[in-house]
C-alpha cells in the first residue's frame, strides 16, 4: 500500500490527492494544508467584496470531512509541514492549534504549497488597514474591515488580474476607488494598443486609475506614491503580485530554478524523485518562448496535478510546457489573452506580426450583437500563431480559446483562415472575427495591402500626413481625425483624384473594413503607398482616450466615437 503525503490542498494538492484516490483504493492519502481550509475557490475570492459571492462560506469548495467520507483522504487543516527529512522519508508537522510538531512518513511527498503575496519594504506596509489577498481568511477580513470601518476611500496597489478584480469588485460595492500600477498599463498580457479599452472601461466606471506611479509610503489616512501624489485610503490593498513559496523545499535542498521557483523535470519530479512539486510554486517550461518560466494559474496547476499521479501509477504522461491562456470581466468587458503578445514576442527577438480587428461578435441584427476587438500575432514567415488578444461585451473567451487550441497544435494563419466553426446569427457571423483575423493576416504576409496602428496615427497627425476618411458625411460630422480629408466610399471612385499619387496615404473608415476597400481600390489604381489604419477611428478613439484625460494633452480628434 503506497503512502502518499500532500503539502498544500487547493488547487494544485486536492486535485492530485482526489485524482490518485481514482487511481488507488487502497493508497494511505495524508493531506496538510496551513490555512483552515481546503479546496477553496481562490480565484472567486474578490467576488465576495461586491456580493457577487454574498456568503464566504461559500468560497470553500470542499472541508476536512467532505474529503474524509467521499474520498478517504485524511485532509489536515491548520497543519503546517516546516520541515521535509528526505532521508528519512519524512515530514515533520506543526499543528498550528495546539503547537504540537509531529513527523509523518510518506512513500511519495508532492509539493503544492503555493505562492505568497509581495509585500514590499516600505513605511506603513504593516499597518492594520493594509490587507493582502490569497485566501479565504484574507478575503473575509478584508470586507470586514470595510464594513466595519465604512470604508470610502480604498486605495488597491497592483493593476494585474487580482488587483484589477479587487477594483471593479469593491467599485460595485459602491467604494470609492484607486487604482495604482506601476507599469505603463494594468493587465500585462495585453499589449498597449487593446488594454487603453480597459483603461476607458475603469474610469468610466468610476476607479481612479493610475498607471506609471507607485507606492512609496502609507499613513492611516493615505498612500503617497513615487511621483509625490497623495491619495486618500481607508483601507490599502497590496495586490503587487505573488512569489513563490519554495521555502520547504530550498532548505530540503531542493533544485529552484532560474526563475526561482522550485525546479521540475518533465513529470513534475524535483531533484528527488520521490518528490513532486506542482502549481505556483514550480517552474514551468513556456512552449513559445522555449524557456522556464513561472505560471500561477489553476487550470495548468490541476493539469500537473493530474500528470503527477498518473506518473507515480506508471501511467504515461505528455508535458508540452504552457502556452499561458487567461480571462478577465472588467465591469461590462470580457477580455481574455492566450500565448505571448507583441510586446514579449518581439522582445525575445521573435519576428512577429499583429493585426487588430474589430468586428461584430455576432449578426448586427440581432440584439445583443456587439463590438469584439481582436488582435493576433504570429510569426513571419512561419504564419505560426503566437497569441492572440480579444475585449469585447460578448464572448471574448471563446475566441482566444480557439487560438490557444491553435497554438497548442503548431496552427498558422492559414489554418485559422480555413478553420470551420459554427454558426448562428445568435452567436457568431458566418465569418467569425477570429477567421476574419486570419484573412487579413494572410493578406498582409502575401503582401496584398500595407497597414499602420492606431498607436502610429498621432505622430501621422502631428507630421501632416494625409489621411483620408471613406466613412459617410453624416459620421465625419459626429467626429473625425484633425486635419483628416473625408472621401466617402460611396463617393470614392468619382474623387480619387483628389488623392495625391506622390506622398503616403492613410486610410481609416469606422473599424477598418471599408478603409481596406478603399485601399485596394487605390493599390490597383497605381497608388503605391497605401496604408490602411488598422482599428481606424473607432480604435483611435478608445486609443487615445485615457492618455488623452491623464496627461492633458490635446486629442487628435474632434470628438471621440465608442460606438
Amino acid at each position: 500500500m503506497k503512502k502518499i503525503v500532500v503539502i498544500g490542498g487547493v488547487a494544485g494538492g486536492a486535485s492530485a490527492a482526489a485524482r490518485i484516490r481514482r487511481l488507488d483504493e487502497q493508497a494511505n492519502i495524508v493531506m496538510f494544508e496551513k490555512g483552515p481550509h481546503v479546496s477553496f475557490s481562490n480565484c472567486s475570492l474578490p467576488y465576495h467584496l461586491s456580493g457577487i459571492v454574498e456568503n464566504s462560506n461559500r468560497l470553500v469548495l470542499m472541508n476536512p470531512e467532505s474529503f474524509e467520507a467521499k474520498y478517504n483522504i485524511d485532509a489536515r487543516v491548520e497543519s503546517e509541514v516546516v520541515k521535509i527529512n528526505r532521508a528519512d522519508k519524512t515530514v515533520t508537522v506543526k499543528n498550528l492549534a495546539t503547537n504540537e510538531t509531529y513527523d509523518e512518513s510518506y512513500d511519495e511527498l508532492i509539493l503544492s504549497p503555493g505562492a505568497s503575496p509581495i509585500v514590499p519594504r516600505l513605511e506603513g506596509v504593516d499597518l492594520p488597514h493594509v490587507f493582502t489577498v490569497r485566501n479565504v481568511v484574507d478575503i473575509e477580513r478584508l470586507q470586514q474591515a470595510i464594513v466595519e470601518k465604512e470604508a470610502k476611500n480604498i486605495a488597491v496597489i497592483g493593476g494585474g488580474f487580482i488587483g484589477v478584480e479587487v477594483a471593479e469588485n469593491l467599485r460595485l460595492a459602491g467604494r470609492g476607488v484607486t487604482l495604482v500600477e506601476f507599469a505603463p498599463q494594468i493587465l500585462t498580457p495585453f499589449d498597449d494598443d487593446v488594454v487603453q479599452i480597459l483603461h476607458k472601461e475603469m474610469v468610466d466606471h468610476g476607479v481612479e486609475l493610475i498607471v506609471n506611479d507607485g507606492l512609496a509610503k502609507i499613513t492611516e489616512t493615505s498612500i503617497t506614491l513615487n511621483s509625490g501624489k497623495e491619495v486618500k485610503a481607508d483601507i490599502v490593498v497590496l495586490a503587487i503580485g505573488v512569489r513563490p513559496e519554495t521555502t520547504l523545499a530550498s532548505e530540503a535542498g531542493l533544485a529552484i530554478g532560474e526563475t526561482g521557483a522550485i525546479k521540475v523535470n518533465q513529470f513534475y519530479q524535483t531533484s528527488d524523485r520521490h518528490i513532486y512539486a506542482v502549481g505556483d510554486a514550480i517552474e514551468v517550461y513556456h512552449r513559445i518562448m522555449h524557456k522556464p518560466t513561472r505560471l500561477a494559474l489553476a487550470g495548468p496547476a490541476q493539469r500537473q496535478a493530474r500528470a503527477v499521479a498518473d506518473h507515480i501509477y506508471g501511467i504515461p504522461t505528455t508535458n508540452k510546457g504552457v502556452i499561458g491562456s487567461s480571462s478577465i470581466q472588467v465591469f461590462d468587458y470580457a477580455a481574455a489573452a492566450t500565448g505571448l503578445n507583441e510586446r514579449t514576442a518581439k522582445q525575445i527577438g521573435l519576428n512577429v506580426e499583429a493585426v487588430y480587428i474589430i468586428a461584430p461578435d455576432k449578426v448586427s441584427l440581432m440584439p445583443s450583437s456587439n463590438v469584439l476587438h481582436f488582435k493576433l500575432i504570429y510569426e513571419v514567415p512561419t504564419g505560426r500563431i503566437i497569441g492572440a488578444q480579444a475585449i469585447g461585451k460578448g464572448n471574448a473567451d471563446k475566441r482566444v480559446d480557439v487560438i490557444a487550441t491553435l497554438i497548442t497544435m503548431n496552427g498558422t494563419i492559414e489554418d485559422l483562415k480555413e478553420l470551420e466553426l459554427s454558426y448562428s446569427p445568435m452567436f457568431s457571423t458566418a465569418k467569425d472575427v477570429v477567421n476574419l483575423a486570419a484573412l487579413v493576416a494572410t493578406n498582409i504576409m502575401q503582401g496584398r495591402f500595407k497597414q499602420v496602428r492606431v498607436s502610429d496615427v498621432r505622430d501621422l497627425v502631428e507630421q501632416g500626413a494625409v489621411i483620408i476618411d471613406v466613412r459617410e458625411e453624416n459620421e465625419f460630422a459626429a467626429g473625425h481625425v484633425k486635419d483628416a480629408k473625408n472621401i466617402p466610399l460611396s463617393q470614392f471612385r468619382e474623387r480619387m483624384d483628389e488623392i495625391p499619387k506622390d506622398v503616403p496615404v492613410y486610410v481609416h473608415c469606422r473599424s477598418a473594413q471599408r478603409s481596406y476597400n478603399a485601399v485596394m481600390a487605390l493599390e490597383n489604381s497605381g497608388y503605391d503607398h497605401v496604408f490602411n489604419i488598422s482599428g481606424s477611428f473607432l480604435g483611435i478613439s478608445l486609443y487615445e482616450y485615457y492618455k488623452d484625460q491623464t496627461e492633458n494633452r490635446e486629442p487628435i480628434v474632434t470628438t471621440y466615437n465608442f460606438k
